[in-house]
This record gives C-alpha cells, structure tokens and sequence, in this order.
C-alpha cells in the first residue's frame, strides 16, 4: 500500500530526512497561505511553524487510517501556520465587528428575500456606500477566515483540528451532516463566488491568474473572496459560532 509505504519509509529516517524530503511540500502551503494573509504575517514564522507540524505528523501518522503520509502530513502542516498565525491578533477590532455586521446582513437579507444577497443591498442594509462596503471586503481579507479556510480541507481531521471557539460542540455522528451542509453552501454560492472559490482552493490559483481569468483586478478578486467566505460564514452559522 503506497501510505504505508510512504510511512515505513518516514519511520526508518531520522527528522533532517524528512524535512530534506518534505520541505517543498511546507513551502507550497506556506506561499499559499500566505498569499491571502495581511502583510504582517512573515513568510518564515509560516514556515517554521509548518515545520513543528510536519515534526508531528512524523510522529503521528497512522498508515491504517487509509490516508497518504503527504496527504495527512499536509493537513497537520497546515494546521500548525493557522495555530501560529492565531497568536496574533492582528486584525483590528473594527474590522473584525464590521466583517460580523456584513455577516449578519447577508443571513437576514437572504431569509428575507429567499435569494442570493446583492452587494448593494448588503451596502444598503448596513447604510454604507457601496464603495465603503467593498473596502471593508478588502480589509477582511483573512479576518478570521481561518475556520471556513480550513473546511475546504477533507475528511474528519479537520473536524478535529478546528477550534472550538470557531466551531459549535459537533458530535462525531454529524460528521457527515456537516460536509453535507457545507458542500450544500459552496455549490449554493453565486456564479462567480464560486469560481473564485473553485479556483482558488482546488486550482490552488492566486488573485492575480485569478484577475485574469475573470478580467477583474486582483483586489476585486480578494473583494470576491471575501465576501464568499461571509456569505458561507451567515449560510453556516448554526455550525459557526462567531462571537
């Protein structure tokens, strides 16, 4: 079996073999993630955290889950940057209340009218111009994102790794209801927000190739980003607790 393969030959190395064989891997999601995060966070507190995740997926890793090592060495690193990234709050509070509000706007925009919520009508329920709503998109960008982010990850570990100050106490049982209720709110999105999204997290594409697939700029794309990930966020929210 190629995991169990993968892993007998991780066991039978010292950590400088692994990292010498899986750095590239730390690197990509370093660069990936790092990409839709403010300028603040460095790229190598990235790096290094991910590294402490790949440490523990060495020494973690079970090859009878049925998972590849990458694979599961993948989730861990990733893990380990979003865990080093909450130890700063670096996002202000302002942006943090005004990215609630838009959520809370969409959900009762949406139960109301039964569709999809405009951004001017989101602008308009907030009493913003429309210019001032999609600033606010562009300072959320990442603004505690990181739960929704991490739910695009498969399989029951991220379930298991997501905080439990983002996430509402789900029994084990509703794994499946959950993946169900989020596949349900992606595939939900508008036309465009679900490209971005499809483009963005399973093309692994950035804002720019992104920009030009749709001839936006890449600050809309990061607009459109955005507001996807609020959109899910008031679409999920009896999974979502974000107080």
């Amino acid at each position: 079996m190629k995991g169990a393969q993968a892993y007998a030959q991780v066991q039978s190395q010292d950590f400088e073999s692994v990292v010498s064989r899986y750095a590239p891997l730390v690197n990509r999601i370093a660069h990936h993630l790092k990409a839709r995060l403010p300028a603040s966070v460095q790229l190598d507190d990235l790096i290094q955290a991910g590294m402490v995740g790949l440490l523990e997926a060495s020494r973690q890793y079970d090859a009878g889950q049925g998972a590849s090592f990458e694979t599961y060495a993948g989730i861990r690193i990733r893990g380990a940057m979003l865990d080093e990234v909450r130890r700063y709050d670096w996002t202000p509070r302002s942006v943090h209340r005004k990215a609630r509000m838009i959520t809370e706007a969409m959900y009762a925009i949406e139960r109301r009218t039964g569709r999809d919520a405009r951004d001017t009508e989101v602008a308009e329920e907030l009493d913003m111009s429309l210019d001032e709503y999609h600033q606010v998109l562009q300072d959320a960008v990442g603004c505690r994102l990181f739960s929704v982010d991490e739910l695009f990850e498969n399989g029951e570990a991220i379930l298991d790794q997501v905080s439990g100050a983002e996430v509402a106490p789900i029994d084990s049982l509703s794994h499946e209801n959950f993946k169900k209720a989020l596949a349900d709110a992606i595939s939900g999105l508008p036309e465009r927000e679900r490209l971005v999204i499809s483009l963005y997290y399973e093309e692994e594409m950035n804002l720019r190739e992104i920009g030009e697939v749709l001839g936006v700029s890449e600050s809309r794309v990061s607009q459109i980003n955005s507001q996807a990930m609020l959109r899910l966020r008031a679409r999920m929210r009896e999974w979502l607790n974000d107080e």
